[in-house]
């Protein structure tokens, strides 16, 4: 027996396989003994076993008698889970209704019933069909093998995989599906890898992530008994879900696959290394992935508004770790630890505890599955470091200014290296260290350095940039980005960087936040404010100090109507810009 693999090693780990019945462990009905043997051995470790089938429930008693081998069963191709350590059964679709089976025996056709499916032999499909669009039923109709099952609509063997998985806590992306038939497509697509076996459908092989090959359910068993052994899924010839980065100069698309290597993000200060890192954030979140993000400066509070994310944090000291435990059982739950107002001595101490807990946490469940760590050159440059990080599960997203700070085998884990604009010679030659490029330093200086802050490069040494630099133009977000959001508000910019009123009486007055700013634009005479808005000093402060860009566009919009519309307007408006986006309570 051999599988078709290619890539890399398979980084994510295991979790559940996810088993068909008929043709892929059992032949003529009946459950292989030595698969049987197999799941019994599965279940005796933290691998869940749960079966994937179209047969009913009173079927699998009857053939397999112990159904204690597995952790759940989803049973009539999705529309019924059982839990058989406690018994419990669940519909989770309203069946057809009773009428329907009345009409289809009154016209001949011999079915039997489930507690939702309707089964007939598949020579009766015109006449069953013919029955649903008479009496205009929601349902559909699934082929398998020499069979046909009738169900309610959008129910499949991936929504009932889904349900019982939520149920024990698990995720599809720590799945492992196995299937032979028709009716497997939907359950090897949802989860991370799905795997079709030789002697089945030709279809379901052509769609399916690897090939298993054999001679049957035997063959099955041994690789169960293997994958189980390795606590890792296999790695796959081709990749399903990717990750958009933007479009190339010649307008296609680049992505990256979705696999469990580590990623380095690196870039001048406030060249857009967030902006990137939060881009890719907010496709694994939408892909169903569990993300966490170490935020030293409140750079990703924003993906709040995406589904399941939650923020930790905004106020000076961060939940204790033992809450971001209980959250991280729920898969499908990410999370943002905003530290930006803890400080600095304490912040280092935090992150480090953090980073043992997030890695002892995903050793033992696989979530998170992604962990990013932004101003990485502060947490990641000790010789103990390796304590804390755990290189051989990889899936890391690490955000840094100073490539050269970090520790050389961080550095040597991160597989795709991506850039923003670099200035910095001494990061230039860090980052060729990485990876034998084609272009010497003095041919790369100028193209990252003029990269502009829409733009990033995708540097070789993955499979995505074929062996080049690969320069892309960002793709747009979801969330609102604001960079380093409550570190403004409060916290001071250094004095050479404080905006500088002129009141009436020629008094000087610097401002260091964002606070103190609005609240001293609010009380200035009107005339003095009419002077900044001719010269467009508030929205290049805002550009040039916090690199708000966004933010500093619509000001400058603002601006530009100064001498159209009344000034005080528009000081106002500038003033609800601000506190709007930055939080910012309104002065008693």
């Amino acid at each position: 027996m051999a599988e078709a693999t290619r890539g890399e090693s398979g980084l994510i780990r295991l979790s559940a396989v996810a088993l068909d019945y008929d043709g892929t462990i059992a032949f003529d009905g009946m459950l292989d003994p030595w698969v049987g043997e197999v799941l019994a051995e599965v279940r005796r470790t933290d691998v869940s076993v749960i079966l994937v089938t179209g047969r009913r429930m009173d079927d699998l008693r009857r053939l397999i008698g112990d159904l204690q081998l597995f952790d759940a069963i989803v049973a009539e191709n999705g529309a019924v889970i059982v839990h058989p350590a406690t018994g419990r059964s669940t519909l989770i679709v309203e069946p057809p209704p009773p009428f329907f089976v009345q009409e289809l025996k009154k016209r001949g056709i011999d079915v039997a019933a489930g507690q939702c499916v309707i089964e007939a032999d598949e020579r009766e499909a015109s006449r069953i069909l013919s029955v649903i669009r008479a009496l205009e039923l929601p349902l559909v109709m699934i082929f398998n093998r020499g069979r046909l099952m009738v169900l309610p609509q959008a129910v499949s063997k991936a929504t009932g995989l889904q349900a019982a998985l939520a149920t024990l806590r698990l995720s599809v992306h720590n799945t492992l599906a196995i299937g032979d038939a028709e009716n497997d497509h939907a359950l090897l697509s949802v989860c991370e890898v799905g795997v079709a076996v030789s002697w089945g459908s030709l279809a379901l092989q052509r769609a399916a992530d690897l090939v298993l090959e054999g001679a049957g359910p035997g063959d099955v068993g041994n690789y169960i008994r293997r994958v189980v052994a390795s606590r890792r899924l296999p790695a796959v010839p081709a990749v399903r879900r990717r990750l958009l980065l933007g479009l190339q100069e010649d307008g296609s698309e680049l992505s990256l696959a979705v696999r469990g290597r580590s990623i380095l993000i690196s870039g001048d200060p406030k060249s857009g290394k967030s902006w990137i890192a939060g881009l890719l954030c907010e496709q694994f979140i939408l892909q169903g992935y569990s993300v966490f993000v170490i935020d030293p400066e409140g750079d990703y509070t924003s993906l709040e508004a995406l589904p399941g994310v939650l923020v930790f944090g905004e106020e000076k000291f961060p939940p204790p770790l033992t809450e971001f435990t209980r959250m991280l059982h729920h898969h499908d739950t990410s999370i943002v630890a905003d530290l930006s107002l803890m400080p600095p001595a304490e912040k280092t101490r935090y992150v480090r505890s953090l980073l043992h807990l997030l890695a002892s946490h995903r050793r033992q469940t696989g979530l998170p599955h992604r962990i990013v760590v932004d101003e990485a050159h502060y947490f990641l440059h000790d010789p103990d470091v390796l304590q804390l990080v755990d290189l051989n599960l990889s899936g890391y997203i690490l955000v840094t200014y100073r490539v050269a700070q970090l520790h050389p085998q961080i550095l040597a884990a991160s597989e795709a290296i991506i850039i923003s604009r670099e200035t910095d010679p001494e990061e230039l030659r860090a980052l060729l260290k990485l990876h034998q490029l084609q272009q010497s330093e003095e041919q790369l200086a100028p193209i990252l350095r003029d990269l502009s802050l829409e733009e990033g490069v995708l540097f070789p040494g993955v499979e995505e940039a074929g062996g080049s630099l690969r320069r892309f133009r960002v793709a747009p977000r979801l969330s609102f980005h604001v960079r380093h959001r409550h570190k403004y508000v409060d916290v001071p910019v250094s004095g050479d960087q404080a905006f500088v009123f002129i009141d009436g009486i020629h008094r000087l007055v610097r401002t260091r936040t964002l606070k103190e700013f609005t609240d001293t634009l609010a009380t200035i005479p009107l005339e003095s404010a009419r002077g900044y808005l001719d010269r467009h000093d508030f929205s290049r402060w805002i550009e040039q100090v916090f690199g708000d860009y966004a933010l500093a566009a619509q000001i400058g919009e603002l601006e530009n109507r100064n001498r159209t519309d009344q000034g005080s307007a528009i000081r106002d408006a500038i003033i609800q810009l601000i506190r709007e986006r930055y939080t910012l309570e309104e002065p008693e």
